[in-house]
């Protein structure tokens, strides 16, 4: 096992995510224990030491799942992370209530590693909010032992992560963002990565096979991986790729099978990053997935806009949707005002006059709108999660 040396601790580069654990029928919450045991069993053996969780994950059961499997283990032996879910709007939004719950769930009395849970542009103004005091609750926290490391996940753009740390930086230990080769590029990733080791702090990667699309990639994209490396499988080029970011001191992956996790220990056996060659090739793999409208954010298109509307940023975020739609593009969506969203875009064509791409603008708004329409929103997915944690809650 690959480990690396940070915030004093000796971790394993590759870490147990557990938003995606095997099932024993579609509910979410059906979790099956036994195979979670085994995956946990495996991962000890081969020096896995660090495991993560979420209040939000199966409805609030991957707490307790986890928990379950580790307490059978010396607690010297692993490393638990857990997080805040200041991203998911209730009533309440009591850090104290959901943290003494996590902790009962979890069976522990202090979690080695803890996140704010999401940063995002819907859900910054919690975060940066005194009144709600979620920073100082967690770092008084802290200081009273019961979190050994203070830090946050952000899924928000680059400007987004900025804010934040310009905020609270100087309490933030880690920082875990989705990082990846295909989003180094389509989400900005290398822009956040190199932020982040500017400013000295260390990365943790979440979705590093994109939620398992890098993983199993359109039979052209793998073949050209397969020719380079027949005997390795396509999802390492991605654990591969990462092991070439020297800032980076955490890989999670959410693993749903025994064979997944089989694979990436394998994997992380010993630290083989790309070659050039290799990553000229996955980046490749990587434009071949994309469906992008050309935009260079030049924001020619801005200035005769009569609504106002930033279109290159939502024009990113429709090109991320191309690719994979997910719950935090609906969030950073949700967070505009009906009228700077694209479907209050009325077509008069003069951002199209003025864009030297050429891109047809009035028409990715009213596609990119529609597809919105049809999707949840996040008020909506909210209160279904609320319902299952409160069902988890209950015990029942």
């Amino acid at each position: 096992m690959i480990y690396t040396e940070c915030l004093g601790e000796r971790l394993s580069l590759l870490g147990f995510g557990t938003m995606r654990l095997p099932l024993l029928s579609e509910k979410g919450e059906d979790i099956d224990q036994a195979q979670v045991n085994k995956m946990v069993d495996y991962a000890i053996e081969h020096g896995v030491n660090y495991f993560d969780t979420a209040y939000p994950y199966h409805g609030g059961y991957s707490e307790r799942s986890i928990g379950e499997a580790l307490k059978r283990y010396p607690r010297d032996q692993w490393n638990l992370a857990d997080k805040y879910p200041g991203h998911q709007f209730t009533q309440k939004r009591d850090p104290a209530e959901v943290f003494e719950d996590q902790l009962a769930k979890c069976q522990v009395d202090y979690f080695d590693f803890y996140l704010l849970h999401n940063v995002n542009e819907n859900s910054i103004a919690a975060y940066l909010d005194e009144d709600y005091g979620i920073v100082r609750y967690f770092a008084e926290q802290k200081k009273q032992g019961r979190i050994r490391h203070l830090g946050f996940s952000c899924h928000g753009f680059p400007e987004n992560l900025e804010q934040f740390l310009d905020r609270w930086g100087d309490v933030m230990e880690f920082c875990q963002i989705q990082l990846n080769y295909l989003d180094w590029s389509l989400q900005n990733a290398e822009r956040k990565y190199k932020i982040l080791t500017e400013r000295g702090i260390p990365v943790w990667v979440m979705e590093p096979v994109h939620g398992g699309m890098l993983a199993n990639l359109p039979e052209a994209q793998a073949a050209k991986l397969n020719a380079l490396h027949p005997d390795e499988s396509v999802a390492s080029w991605g654990f591969h790729w990462l092991q070439g970011l020297e800032n980076v001191h955490m890989v999670l992956s959410g693993m749903s099978s025994f064979e997944q996790m089989v694979d990436n220990v394998k994997t992380f056996d010993v630290r083989k990053p790309l070659t050039e060659a290799e990553t000229a090739v996955v980046y490749e793999v990587a434009e071949g997935l994309k469906s992008n409208l050309p935009c260079t954010a030049c924001r020619y298109c801005c200035a005769g806009c009569p609504l106002g509307l930033d279109i290159p940023w939502i024009l990113a975020n429709y090109n991320e949707f191309r690719v994979s739609s997910s719950i935090n593009l609906v969030m950073r969506m949700d967070s505009l005002p009906k009228e700077k969203r694209p479907e209050a875009c009325i077509g008069c064509g003069q951002c199209s006059r003025a864009c030297p791409q050429k891109i047809d603008v009035p028409k990715a708004m009213h596609d990119f709108g529609e597809a919105l329409s049809n999707m949840k929103s996040w008020a909506q997915i909210v209160e279904e999660r609320n319902a299952a944690q409160e069902r988890a809650k209950a015990g029942k």
